[in-house]
């Protein structure tokens, strides 16, 4: 059975024609033509780099902050934001480690209720309908919560931002074993 998609998926509009196929490992992403939605929501493990490449960021989609705070007390546990400058001096193909951002929590982290996720991005000359970003949370090969976003519609050269709120799963007793253990 043969199907058409198209959609966009974070940074990049993806359209083909192809066989209807179970992707489940990285692996069988990067060497597919197109990289869907739901292939990324059938993953069972975190992946070792993106999936798309930045010359797939046909809408210059650039993530400008990302701050993490705990909703209970409003300390903020994690923020980085990209130094302003003019939009003209921007590169047009971002270099890959520009791509990533690394932070560590401590084992605190997994014991926190709800967590507040800004994140603030600028769009290029492009509209965007429909943007999508899907996250999944693992801990080690093992999913803890899978979010799929929906930001509708952005308007060209704007800047944007959002906070998700995220209500953590209790854990359970063989997590918080493993969080306990990673303490001594």
């Amino acid at each position: 059975m043969k199907r058409k998609d198209q959609t966009a998926l974070g940074t990049g509009m993806l359209s083909e024609v192809r066989q209807e196929t179970d992707l489940t490992s990285e692996a069988d992403l990067r060497a597919a033509e197109v990289v869907r939605p739901e292939d990324v929501l059938r993953l069972n493990s975190i992946t070792q780099d993106y999936l798309c490449k930045p010359s797939a960021n046909i809408y210059d989609i650039e993530f400008t902050r990302f701050k993490i705070r705990d909703l209970d007390t409003d300390q903020v546990l994690f923020e980085i934001e990209k130094p302003s400058d003019d939009a003209s001096e921007r590169e047009d193909q971002p270099t890959e480690a520009a791509r990533y951002v690394r932070y560590r929590f401590s084992e605190d982290f997994l014991h926190l209720k709800r967590v507040g996720a800004t994140v603030e991005f600028v769009v290029g000359s492009k509209p965007i309908n429909k943007f999508r970003m899907v996250e999944r949370h693992f801990f080690k090969d093992r999913l803890l919560k899978s979010f799929d976003f929906e930001f509708g519609f952005c308007i060209p050269n704007s800047k944007n931002t959002c906070e998700h709120i995220y209500e953590f799963p209790h854990l359970s007793p063989e997590l918080d074993l493993i969080s306990n253990n990673s303490k001594k």
